[in-house]
């Protein structure tokens, strides 16, 4: 049975529909990222889900039980937020601590659990700190174990690491998804940053217009984008119409190579950058003039723009890097190829 469930959830702001619907079941001890566009509903979702927001239609239910009507602090969930809302009045140990003395802990059982979870987030003998005293990412661990602290059956997380530069946050993405792996914690969290819930996730939630367009594994997602807009959000440019037959695509681009067993018609494909192979202009097919090459550390992006149709990105290793102006040809790796729908 899934720990939470949410059973044809819709959440309606006049005529919109901020969830349409929607349906989620999050397992036990399992990591879920939900992804999307801002006004996608990934926020309204976690704040039905906390009780901020009532559905006007639907159920949500934790551990079989429906919430409805059950107040926030009953809900037996954990929530973190991107600004990590800390007291600043309070120092460590005693934003740490709001959680168990809430519930009624003694001051023993309090500063045990302190003293625990400061060790797990790794800030040892910090109870005395004053909160302005600590960086981005020392809050950042002080807010997750204050919202560990009442050892809630679900953490929720609200672009936890949103405020936190790109370095700070891939190396916290790593320890957290540990971190959950040694307690055993149920995550729901939502996020912008595909490579922060890639990371972070075991399953990951992309929204549109307040529906999910699809969910998955983050290989499954990478891997075979539902549609077009999911391949766009995840940052892939190369999607043309192409009509299908015999194991080829016929594309604006030229003739491309599918996946055996591909359907075949009219469809949307995707040809990841990495399948673009650049040679050198005389070979066939049409000849592309190489419009801007972007270092990207491992690899360089070459933009190409085709004689028509829109313009075409390839991924070459750094030596293989031509100069801009340049004119080239192309061929195309079937196995990074992706028809979508």
């Amino acid at each position: 049975m899934a720990l939470l469930k949410l059973d044809g959830v819709t959440v309606r702001f006049g005529a919109r529909a901020a969830l349409d619907s929607v349906d989620l079941a999050v397992a036990e001890h399992e990591i879920v990222c939900v992804l999307g566009p801002s006004g996608s509903g990934k926020s309204t979702l976690l704040r039905v889900v906390a009780g901020l927001q009532p559905a006007d239609t639907g159920r949500v239910l934790l551990a079989g039980t429906d919430l409805s009507g059950t107040p926030v602090h009953r809900r037996g969930v954990g929530l973190m937020f991107q600004d990590h809302q800390l007291f600043p009045q309070r120092d460590v140990g005693g934003n740490v601590s709001f959680g168990p003395r809430m519930r009624g802990a003694d001051r023993a059982e309090q500063r045990r659990r302190v003293a625990e979870l400061l060790e797990l987030v790794g800030l040892p003998g910090a109870q005395g700190r004053a909160i302005a005293s600590l960086s981005g990412g020392e809050q950042q661990r002080v807010a997750l174990a204050r919202a560990l602290a009442p050892e809630p059956r679900l953490l929720m997380l609200d672009e936890p690491l949103g405020q936190l530069d790109r370095g700070l946050r891939e190396r916290l993405v790593i320890e957290l998804r540990e971190l959950f792996g040694r307690l055993g914690t149920t995550v729901l969290a939502v996020t912008h940053d595909q490579g922060e819930a890639f990371a972070l996730a075991d399953r990951v939630v992309v929204m549109r217009d307040g529906r999910i367009a699809q969910a998955g594994t983050p290989l499954e997602v990478w891997r075979r984008p539902a549609d077009e807009f999911v391949a766009r959000f995840l940052g892939f440019d190369n999607v043309v119409a192409a009509r299908i037959a015999d194991g080829v695509a016929d594309t604006v681009w030229g003739r491309i190579p599918v996946p055996a067993g591909s359907p075949e018609g009219a469809r949307d494909l995707l040809v990841r950058p990495a399948g673009v192979r650049i040679t050198a202009a005389g070979g066939d097919g049409p000849v592309y003039a190489v419009e801007s090459c972007t270092f990207r550390g491992n690899h360089v992006a070459v933009r190409l723009r085709p004689p028509g149709g829109p313009l075409l990105e390839a991924e070459v290793p750094l030596r293989d890097a031509p100069e801009a102006g340049a004119e080239v040809t192309v061929a195309f790796a079937a196995d990074e190829v992706v028809v979508l729908g």
